[in-house]
């Protein structure tokens, strides 16, 4: 079994405690009731016009309390705060991880910073099925997450269709040339590229350049994975990233808005125009 697939496994075995609690009928009717959301595709720097897309690269900042990868990362005892500094700092979006027993995440820190802040958020975390989408907006989501490896057609397709018809977007995360291709397929507006192997966990940041170059200039491209610092988040700016989404480097540092504004000014600074 993959990480992946355990981590899967895991997502489901979940999702059915909440069903119990919150039933299908229940939880489409809240996602109904949620107030608009907000439009994470502009927000990234998405225009239907090319010639008004600009050179700024986006942060999307995320409360993560652990990852597989590197396990404990920091505690954020108040991710309401923390989510305060990310807006200071300049953040364009905030990712709340929501998955449990790998990162230590709960819709309770999704709630709580929804709260606190007015910018898109992200639901984080392994969508495998419609429940978690309807869930996703009822707790205010703007964004969710739709891995094409964790995906057959079918339900990529209709997951991402069924996010559009609730006002929301996707960040559809690929990982190789095949998996942008699907995404590309069913219409995915912001494509994450993840250069994390799911099945070893190593990062290699030279896949980015190879990855983005065949993803065109009208989707938002996210290069996701193994941000250090800022010459990173350059590297991914310079080779057409619209944004790019830290977790670990953030929680980590001491100072998460000097930090962000740091990541903000160096990838803006390496990107051509129109994110190309």
């Amino acid at each position: 079994m993959t990480v992946l697939e355990d981590i899967i496994t895991g997502v489901r075995e979940d999702l059915h405690e909440r069903r119990l609690q919150v039933g299908d009928a229940a939880i489409r009717a809240r996602a109904q009731a949620a107030p608009p959301a907000r439009d994470a595709y502009a927000a990234l720097g998405g225009h239907a016009d090319q010639s008004q897309r600009d050179a700024t690269l986006r942060v999307i900042s995320e409360v993560k309390r652990r990852s597989p990868s590197k396990g404990s990362l920091a505690d954020i005892p108040e991710p309401a705060e923390l989510a305060r500094q990310y807006r200071e700092g300049g953040a364009t979006a905030i990712s709340v991880l929501t998955e449990q027993r790998r990162f230590g995440g709960s819709l309770a820190d999704f709630d709580a910073v929804r709260a606190a802040v007015d910018l898109p958020l992200l639901r984080k975390d392994f969508t495998v099925d419609a429940y978690q989408i309807h869930e996703a907006r009822a707790h205010g989501a703007d964004l969710v997450l739709l891995i094409v490896a964790a995906l057959d057609d079918h339900e990529l397709s209709a997951f991402l269709d069924l996010t559009h018809d609730l006002g929301m977007n996707a960040l559809v995360e690929t990982h190789t040339d095949e998996e942008i291709e699907r995404a590309l397929r069913v219409g995915a507006r912001i494509i994450g590229v993840n250069v994390r192997n799911l099945k070893t966990l190593d990062v290699d940041r030279e896949n980015f350049a190879r990855l983005a170059g065949s993803i065109p200039d009208s989707v938002v491209i996210v290069a996701e994975s193994g941000i250090r610092d800022s010459n990173d988040v350059a590297l991914y700016g310079s080779h057409g990233a619209d944004a790019v989404l830290v977790g670990e480097a953030l929680v980590k540092d001491n100072d998460p808005v000097a930090a962000l504004r740091t990541f903000i000014e160096a990838g803006s600074a390496a990107k051509p125009p129109r994110g190309r």
